[in-house]
C-alpha cells in the first residue's frame, strides 16, 4: 500500500504513512478542517445546550 499523503511505500513504523512528516501533514489537515465527515444533520442540531454544557442560563 502507499502513503495517502505522498504516494510512497508505507513504513511499518508510521503505518499507513511513509514517515513522521506525512503523518504530521495529515494531522495538520484534520486540525485545519481540510477533512470533513459529511452528515445529514442540520447545523442547529450541532449546538450544545446550556444544560448539556453543564451550566444553566441565568
Amino acid at each position: 500500500m502507499t502513503c495517502p499523503v505522498c504516494g510512497k511505500a508505507q513504513s511499518a513504523r508510521y503505518r499507513p504513512f511513509c514517515s513522521r512528516r506525512c503523518a504530521d501533514v495529515d494531522l495538520a489537515r484534520w486540525l485545519r478542517g481540510s477533512y470533513a465527515i459529511q452528515t445529514d444533520e442540520t447545523p442547529e442540531n450541532d449546538r450544545i445546550s446550556d444544560q448539556d454544557r453543564g451550566s444553566d442560563p441565568a
